[in-house]
């Protein structure tokens, strides 16, 4: 276990990153791409480190006249935006594709370091932005529609899509610039401007990006407001979920959030596109492949400090090799190094802030009060390199799957440990035996397994995965959950289509006026 970044020259590594990324000592509210605003005058937020509790940099916060005016700054843009050719818009978003390639690495160090998640997490988070953003350069030619056939002779009909105007975009701390990236490229080459509200606790990353996005506009000779970024609390996600003016918010975070920025939304007949929480669960049936198994669970149990929402909770296991799986993982989790984010040899870095550590210790205490055994791990860990209080050791408890704490998300390292015997229906059945349903992964080498786990009666995830863990999607498919993680769906496949109105035509080419269904109705003698 790694207890100390000593031989890392951190102060020097964080200074340059800051420096390139045109990170200041205190940041603006908001930014409309070209132009910065608010300065002075507002409430301001400290951001800290969790991985050594250092001062990063001190952001303002905007207010309400903040956020209208960068509202009435994108209603401007979109006037512009809109008309421009949409290959031209994915020709913008190749070029900041580009720029992200250029601040790769910089950028990457800034998401551990703002966040707690070890740098080549950090790398691979920027690694999806400019993954989405080759995406959206190919999707801007082929936002397609469909061509019927009508019922009446010399008529065409056709569906066609439009941009839908301002699309705002609250984002979580855990991944504070993928999950903007997803929704900014897709909506910006559909023709949409975008308003993003980051996570309070990593606004910095966002400040970041509009840093490297504001040199694409300027060269591009664009007007400002096509992205925009506003930081504050939740005054103003309310604000944006309300306004009429914001056609769709997509909002990422927990379930508790997601239903109010649903209820506001849905409340004025606008558009939300919600990602929210996840009880993921891997099933390892007879027949599956420990070798490979192990590997992803751990990944998916302990990445980011279990705190993504596609991080595996719950770990079915048939009774036949549940003794066998528990003996290998009670080896390898005392020996996984936990320590700084940007060391090399860590695999564990801090959680968020202490209310996480928090919530990680009160729910081992209520779980093992409803009859859990914790097995291993629990602790929060100080002394030497951990004395910020955000470090723990990742925890197994063996659980059932009726259990509160069990039905519930801690965004959080433990790993719950269920017995399931009989036919893989039976494991199917405690999966699927939760609130929320984003992903969830069988490991067998039975094809009758896997497609019943495939099967619509099977998983009721939106993400069901066959030899591979919960964790860790593509950008080319749909990514979203059903139940309590809200039915949204973002980055690949036909996700584009939620950024768009959609518009049916029929257009008559002959000199005559029928109806449809074969309806008379003559006015004319």
């Amino acid at each position: 276990m790694k207890q100390t970044i000593e031989s890392l020259p951190l102060v020097k590594e964080i200074t340059d990153v800051l420096q390139q990324l045109g990170i200041k000592e205190v940041n603006p509210a908001y930014s409309t791409g070209l132009v910065w605003g608010g300065h002075e005058g507002r409430s301001t937020r400290t951001i800290t480190s969790p991985a050594d509790g250092n001062t990063i940099a001190t952001v303002n916060m905007a207010n309400a006249d903040d956020y209208d005016q960068v509202v009435q700054t994108a209603q401007e843009a979109f006037k512009v935006w809109r008309k421009t050719p949409a290959p031209k818009r994915g020709e913008v978003v190749r070029q900041i594709g580009d720029r992200l390639r250029k601040h790769k690495e910089a950028l990457g160090k800034l998401v551990s370091y703002e966040m707690g998640k070890i740098y080549q997490e950090g790398l691979g988070e920027v690694q999806e932005m400019i993954d989405i953003c080759d995406f959206a350069v190919g999707l801007s030619r082929q936002l397609h529609g469909f061509t019927m056939h009508s019922e009446r002779p010399q008529h065409r009909m056709y569906e066609q899509y439009h941009p839908l105007g301002i699309v705002g975009v609250i984002s979580a701390f855990n991944f504070p610039v993928a999950v903007w990236s997803w929704n900014a490229m897709l909506a910006a080459v559909c023709g949409d401007v975008i308003i993003w509200k980051p996570s309070e606790k990593t606004p910095l990353t966002g400040v970041a990006c509009q840093h490297i996005i504001r040199e694409v506009l300027t060269e591009n000779e664009l007007p400002e407001g096509i992205f925009n970024l506003i930081i504050g609390d939740a005054e103003i996600g309310s604000l944006m979920s309300h306004d009429k003016r914001v056609p769709l918010v997509s909002a990422t975070g927990s379930t508790h959030m997601g239903k109010k920025v649903g209820e506001a939304v849905g409340a004025r007949l606008g558009k939300s596109l919600l990602e929210l929480g996840g009880n993921n669960a891997i099933i390892l049936t007879e027949n599956a492949d420990l070798e490979m198994a192990l590997r992803a669970i751990v990944f998916g149990a302990v990445g980011t400090c279990g705190q993504r929402c596609t991080s595996t909770r719950r770990l079915i296991i048939h009774e036949n090799i549940y003794d066998q799986v528990k003996e290998r993982l009670l080896k390898v989790y005392p020996n996984l190094p936990i320590g700084h984010p940007l060391d090399s040899t860590t695999l564990i870095g801090p959680l968020i802030d202490k209310d996480a550590v928090n919530a990680f210790s009160n729910a081992l205490e209520k779980v093992q009060q409803e009859g859990g055994t914790l097995l291993t791990g629990g602790e929060v860990l100080s002394g030497d390199g951990f004395e910020t209080g955000t470090y723990v050791k990742p925890a197994i408890v063996e659980a059932e799957n009726h259990y509160e704490m069990v039905q519930e998300e801690t965004f959080a390292p433990i790993l719950y440990l269920i017995k399931y015997s009989g036919e893989v229906e039976n494991a199917i059945e405690i999966q699927n035996g939760v609130r929320q349903g984003l992903s969830s992964a069988i490991f067998s080498t039975s094809l009758l397994e896997t497609e019943a786990f495939l099967s619509h009666w099977g998983s009721d995830c939106g993400i069901a995965n066959v030899n591979i863990g919960t964790s860790g999607a593509e950008i080319g498919g749909a990514f979203g959950g059903e139940k309590e993680t809200g039915g949204g769906r973002e980055s690949g496949s036909d996700a584009w289509k939620v950024y768009m109105r959609r518009q049916t035509n029929t257009i008559n080419y002959s000199r005559e006026l029928p109806l449809a269904q074969g309806i008379k109705f003559d006015i004319m003698d």
